[in-house]
């Protein structure tokens, strides 16, 4: 265990624990659990040069401030999962009227989404505990990332799935060499059936807002985003706080985001906190619904919407996830699914293939351009969490149906553009 490392925090009563003391939540209320780092050691010791001198292209380049030990593994897609390109595509800030846009693209890691990085330090944290089996349960991509980790290193893992999640989703599972194990209901049943499982079968619990190391793995997004962007050699030489846009569903990714730039901040690597937006879809809203009333308390909903990867009855990260965009100046955007399909087929105009999930943040940044949240001088990076190719039939949906002809020449001069 690296001395970095002091315990836990809980996000809901303040409690602090020993690292030996608990392993998901908290005791007293079950509120989620914030990784304390020992932050003065690290702001004598450690230096950002440090880092970005590195030549290691994944999120192990920042070791130094992620809490667990160097898990190896070099050679693997282990060693693949993060540091994943920030496109400035300048078609799409042109249609949008803005002067900096960039999109980070996560489809590129090795299992084609954000989930990696969280699965590659939960992996790790694994082997440090010396645990037989990770479970998780999944809509396919957390579960996907799981499986690929877990077999780049030889570690079991099984993976507890709605039986409606997407067949791509589930073909990764197998190919990876997971357990898979379809549940006849939804997200919120297999994530409370693989709890009861962990805790019956002392399996480790890789579950999203659930094990506090999936918020340290997706802050490493953070990181990349400070120093592809905001760092001195970033793109982004200063002056309004960067927006950044994610889509949520359980809330993890945000709360992990915002995880990394206080980080950042408590460093004092970071002057400018960049304001963070949630964008949630209509029929996935609990998060959503708490911002804009005002309160924390996160009341369930029945989820109904095409983004299977953020379709959550009852979030479990959501005071976090609140929290994120709160404290951050941001604030939370609804869209229909006819807005996510619609930004499928605009991001893939510009060589990006979106799966729903993904396609949900440029959703929501469309939305705030045209109700003015968003303004042509403020710098906003969009998070795509997850590739097309997770979701075909969507992306079919987003595309329409390809024209059939005869093989003649006069078949194709009646159709071609």
């Amino acid at each position: 265990m690296p001395e970095k490392f002091l315990g836990y925090k809980c996000s809901l009563c303040g409690t602090q624990y020993l690292p030996s003391q608990v392993t998901y939540t908290c005791p007293k209320d079950g509120g989620n659990l914030d990784v304390v780092l020992d932050i003065a050691a690290l702001r004598r010791d450690l230096q950002p040069s440090k880092i970005m001198s590195t030549a290691e292209p994944s999120i192990w380049r920042y070791l130094p401030v992620l809490p667990v030990v160097d898990p190896k593994g070099y050679g693997t897609p282990l060693h693949a999962a993060g540091w994943t390109p920030a496109f400035k595509p300048p078609r799409l800030a042109e249609d949008l009227g803005l002067h900096n846009l960039w999109l980070k693209d996560e489809s590129r890691n090795p299992t084609a989404s954000f989930k990696d990085r969280a699965s590659a330090v939960v992996v790790g944290r694994a082997l440090e505990m010396g645990a037989g089996v990770v479970v998780t349960a999944s809509t396919g991509n957390a579960g996907a990332a799981l499986a690929g980790m877990s077999a780049a290193l030889n570690q079991k893992a099984v993976i507890l799935a709605p039986k409606t999640a997407p067949p791509a989703k589930i073909a990764q599972l197998l190919i990876f060499g997971a357990q898979v194990l379809l549940v006849d209901g939804t997200y919120d049943d297999a994530f409370d059936l693989s709890v009861q499982a962990a805790n019956e079968f002392n399996w480790y619990c890789r579950n999203t807002g659930y094990n506090p190391f999936t918020a340290e793995g997706k802050k490493t997004a953070a990181f990349e985003i400070w120093e592809q962007i905001i760092a001195p050699g970033g793109t982004w030489k200063s002056g309004k706080p960067l927006a950044v846009f994610a889509s949520v569903g359980d809330g993890n990714i945000i709360s992990g985001i915002h995880k990394g730039f206080k980080d950042l901040h408590a460093l004092g690597w970071l002057e400018q906190m960049p304001r963070l937006f949630g964008v949630q879809a209509e029929g996935s809203a609990a998060i959503a619904n708490a911002y804009l009333s005002g309160v924390e308390t996160i009341v369930p909903v029945s989820a109904q919407t095409l983004a299977d990867s953020i379709s959550v009855d009852l979030p479990r990260d959501g005071v976090r996830a609140v929290r994120a965009a709160r404290e951050t100046g941001g604030t939370y955007i609804l869209v229909s699914d006819q807005e996510i399909l619609r930004a499928i087929a605009v991001l893939g105009k510009v060589g990006i293939f979106a799966e729903p999930a993904g396609a949900t943040a440029y959703a929501g940044l469309v939305k705030a351009v045209k109700d003015g949240i968003i303004t042509p001088n403020d710098p906003v990076v969009v998070i795509n969490t997850g590739s097309g190719l997770k979701d075909v039939k969507a992306a079919m949906q987003a595309a329409g149906e390809a024209v059939v002809i005869e093989p003649t020449l006069d078949a194709l001069k009646r159709v071609i553009k």
